[in-house]
């Protein structure tokens, strides 16, 4: 078995993985696909993911595979079935666990950020982390249960009604999930905000109404032209950049929820004006990871009801993580899986 590790300061090496004898709760998995996020990308960099990042270790934090192994205690699981990894996994002890708030915990542990993760060929997990996938879907699709369910709960946050109008900036991975959420919601028009034409028109594909090149025009502008109106009821922010964010309060007209999804990078500020806030009412929430959204994905992904194959672009074996990540950081992708596509 072999792995990929972060060493840090942007360097990985590829090593055997030492094996251990599985403990009774544990799984032992065999990798088919992990995709690379935006919080590998900012691991990368320096920044922290959901957790504080300790090298070495094994990134990776949406991936999917086969069991392989089953510890004693293990009776939801059997050798050979296909499975979608959470790898959220928290204390139960905190106070914002015990608030009802554990996307909050203060002691989280992750699969692929502080506990060795999907950019290897194996992975042990505890069997609570492992939901079932239907087997005729492909794997790689399984490999996006994790961004999915936080996309879920970022559109629970949203608070869609039935026939809102939303704005998604960004058309990267993200960004295209949540158009199709937004129309499961209920919202009768999406519009996505997005400069790379390929992401433009993979929005199309999978459900936009309209696309707007923001770089060559005002996305205020062309949504007054398409709306007769001066903004949108919902504004979902998947960039995070302060261009991005500042477009989302522009496109916000009175009574609009502005949900910042996106991970920005650390130190990054956005002035507001206090003033709009209150003059328009403006709803303005945050969104972090996946908290009880795991198997709701993962229903989703077995139905059938989101198209993923668009999404992912460009696959890499485990030997090549470094240049996975920097091709998850160019225009050109959408998501890039390390595995099999």
């Amino acid at each position: 078995m072999k792995g990929t590790y972060f060493l840090g300061n942007q360097a990985f090496e590829t090593r055997e993985l030492p094996g251990h004898d599985l403990a009774a709760d544990e799984v032992l998995i065999r990798v088919a696909a992990c995709g690379v996020c935006g919080t590998d990308v900012h691991i990368y960099h320096g920044d922290k993911g959901s957790a504080d990042v300790i090298p070495p270790v094994i990134l990776g934090h949406e991936l999917a595979g086969v069991v392989e192994a089953i510890g004693d205690k293990v009776d939801s699981l059997t050798v050979g079935d296909h499975v979608a990894i959470d790898p959220n996994i928290y204390c139960g002890e905190c106070h914002y666990c015990r608030k009802g708030k554990k996307q909050l915990c203060t002691n989280l542990f992750a699969i692929g950020v502080n506990r060795d993760g999907g950019f290897a060929d194996h992975c042990y997990a505890p069997q609570a982390q492992c939901y079932k996938m239907n087997k005729d879907i492909p794997l790689a699709h399984g490999a996006m249960a994790e961004p999915l369910a936080c996309c879920l709960h970022g559109i629970d946050r949203a608070n869609i009604q039935v026939g809102d109008t939303v704005c998604v900036i960004g058309g990267g991975a993200i960004g295209l999930l949540m158009v199709q959420l937004a129309k499961l919601a209920g919202a009768s028009r999406v519009i996505l905000s997005e400069p790379v034409a390929l992401r433009r028109e993979i929005g199309l594909s999978v459900g936009v109404d309209w696309v707007i090149d923001p770089i060559n025009k005002s996305l205020t502008g062309r949504v007054q032209e398409l709306l007769g109106m001066d903004g949108v009821d919902v504004v979902i922010e998947c960039v995070g950049n302060p261009t991005a964010t500042a477009q989302a309060f522009q496109v916000a007209k009175r009574g609009t929820t502005v949900l910042l999804f996106s991970v920005p990078k650390a130190g990054t500020a956005h002035p507001l004006s206090l003033e709009d806030v209150y003059q328009k009412e403006l709803t303005i929430v945050g969104s972090i990871i996946n908290p009880d959204t795991h198997q709701r994905a993962v229903d989703l992904i077995n139905s059938g009801r989101i198209q993923l194959a668009p999404l992912i672009t460009h696959c890499y074996p485990v030997e090549q993580v470094k240049k996975a990540i920097l091709m998850q950081m160019g225009n050109e992708s959408i998501k890039v899986i390390v595995g099999e596509k």
